[in-house]
């Protein structure tokens, strides 16, 4: 059976925009590509990070289901170097499941929708550039109206070297 996933990609340590490039290579040995947004640069979130991040958005279809997707993009991430340290500190790549189809999961490792996907724009911007209307599957509220209402005060604009 397929699955559409939606992921966000971030990361504000090394060549940031081949990170993003060689996570994508990456996904694509076990994913197939269904739409991405641009690349954008945007202040650290949440106070330890130190550099600006480049993220990104993919939408994606796979047959793995959803603890097996988390492996493998664990996997990716400490392929391109993640260390798991302190939260939302500096990485080189941090993979997110924003959306699992319209699943709700809440388990010890793994909650879907993502659950401060609502508070980050980071996120929102990029998601709302390619699924705009998509409803959040426990809000019942689509991403455009989500960004709207979003208070992140955060900086989130397209990155020029894109």
């Amino acid at each position: 059976m397929m699955h559409r996933v939606i992921l966000g990609l971030g990361g504000n340590q090394g060549d940031r925009l081949s990170l993003i490039r060689e996570a994508l290579d990456r996904l694509l040995r076990k994913m197939v590509l269904l739409r991405s947004s641009g690349v954008y640069e945007t202040e650290a979130w949440g106070g330890n990070s130190q550099e600006a991040y480049l993220n990104q958005v993919l939408a994606l279809q796979t047959e793995m289901d959803p603890l097996t997707t988390l492996r493998f993009l664990q996997q990716v991430e400490h392929a391109l170097g993640r260390r798991r340290g302190d939260k939302w500190g500096d990485r080189t790549m941090d993979i997110d499941i924003l959306y699992f189809d319209d699943r709700l999961i809440d388990t010890d490792t793994l909650q879907v929708p993502h659950p401060q996907l609502p508070f980050r724009k980071f996120v929102l911007v990029p998601l709302t550039e390619i699924l705009p209307d998509f409803l959040h599957p426990a809000l019942q509220v689509s991403n455009r109206d989500l960004l709207a209402a979003c208070r992140d005060p955060l900086s989130v604009r397209l990155y020029a070297g894109s």
